[in-house]
């Protein structure tokens, strides 16, 4: 990666929350990789010593206009295969003291991960089996796709400041650079019909500061409409750290003059000028005391202090419908193996979504997952 050390791009700043597939619709690549990722998720954490905990969440109503839209969460979880245990005001408050609602669903499997020691568990395994990491080293425009199968990558590293470029032949290519999956895919020479237009969308998160831990698990709003998010939640990490967030805040199509795009930028890796950038936005601090104060009212004052941001690789723009994941393959001809992989559009649930998606790759490829 581009980056100096594993997992620290913008799209590995997230929730690291293991979702329970509630909200993605039927049928769709969300759905099935969120639901069955999750179970591979845990598994594979409980099997590797990965630390997480299955916390629960609340998806709180906070006035009786909201119930038929709870009531729908509720039947588009059922489709998934998911059971959301519908509660009421006193029920929920048993659970959650400090939150106030009319009325709330219990999500008992959602869990949190520590998601760095995920990540770390997945190198430790891929170095095991023979990969190499290459750190500070970007892909460049130029590759070819050769007409008989492989992939002629074109890439250079940064070697104390000096740019080595170097000449890579593969049989196959796994496309997974996040927010700079289409601008990887641009470079290795995929058809422009195949690559995708991204739309980038930064979360913001602000931490609790200065007050006791108000909640146990996660508590969510109901999804507002015509967004392109969950609504700001509050999370609580291994740690004990309550975080909200994050809200929803689409970044210009062109970045201002002299920045780099948001790809570039995380391709590129994170410098003081990129963060003040695509950093926390802190203006947008009323906003999350006024939506936190919804279904926590206790919320004092000059408690939320600026943590951290996170970017989305989103497929549909605002105002448009949610786009799903896409997984695309690149045939070099008729019944031949894919020699190019892409995964475009991976915001959450990807985290969740992860192994189970490892295993559409491997098919794609041509390969049987274990």
């Amino acid at each position: 990666g581009a980056a100096g050390s594993a997992g620290m791009a913008p799209w590995s700043r997230n929730s690291e929350v293991v979702h329970a597939g509630i909200y993605y619709p039927e049928g769709s690549l969300k759905a099935r990789h969120c639901v069955r990722g999750a179970a591979q998720l845990l598994d594979f954490c409980r099997e590797r010593g990965v630390a997480h905990r299955v916390c629960g969440k609340l998806i709180v109503a906070t006035s009786e206009s909201q119930h038929g839209d709870l009531a729908k969460v509720a039947e588009h979880a059922r489709r998934n295969g998911v059971h959301l245990r519908p509660i009421s005001r006193e029920e929920a408050r048993e659970l959650e003291p400090e939150v106030e609602c009319t009325s709330a669903l219990h999500s008992p499997g959602t869990a949190i991960v520590d998601s760095h020691g995920f990540m770390e568990a997945l190198l430790a395994d891929a170095q095991a089996a023979g990969a190499a990491l290459a750190l500070r080293t970007r892909v460049r425009l130029g590759g070819r796709l050769l007409p008989g199968g492989g992939v002629v990558v074109e890439a250079a590293s940064d070697c104390g400041g000096e740019e080595r470029p170097f000449q890579l032949l593969a049989q196959e290519v796994i496309n997974c650079a996040g927010l700079s999956a289409p601008r990887v895919a641009r470079a290795l020479g995929l058809p422009a019909g195949e690559v995708p237009v991204a739309h980038f969308c930064k979360g913001n998160y602000y931490a609790l500061q200065g007050a006791g831990r108000p909640f146990n698990g996660l508590v969510y709003p109901v999804p507002e409409k015509n967004t392109s998010g969950l609504g700001v939640h509050a999370t609580v990490d291994l740690a004990g750290q309550v975080r909200f967030g994050p809200d929803v805040q689409w970044l210009p199509s062109e970045a201002p003059d002299g920045a780099p795009a948001p790809d570039e930028a995380a391709y590129g890796g994170c410098t003081e000028s990129t963060a003040a950038l695509y950093g926390v936005d802190v203006r947008r601090a009323e906003g999350f005391y006024e939506a936190v104060r919804r279904y926590w009212p206790g919320l004092p004052d000059g408690s939320l202090a600026a943590d951290y941001s996170g970017i989305r690789a989103k497929l549909s723009a605002p105002g448009e419908p949610a786009s799903d994941f896409v997984v695309a393959a690149h045939r070099p001809g008729p019944r031949m193996r894919s020699s190019v992989v892409s995964l475009f559009g991976i915001e959450s649930p990807g985290l969740t979504s992860s192994l189970s998606l490892a295993d559409e790759v491997l098919w794609r490829l041509g390969e049987t997952p274990e």
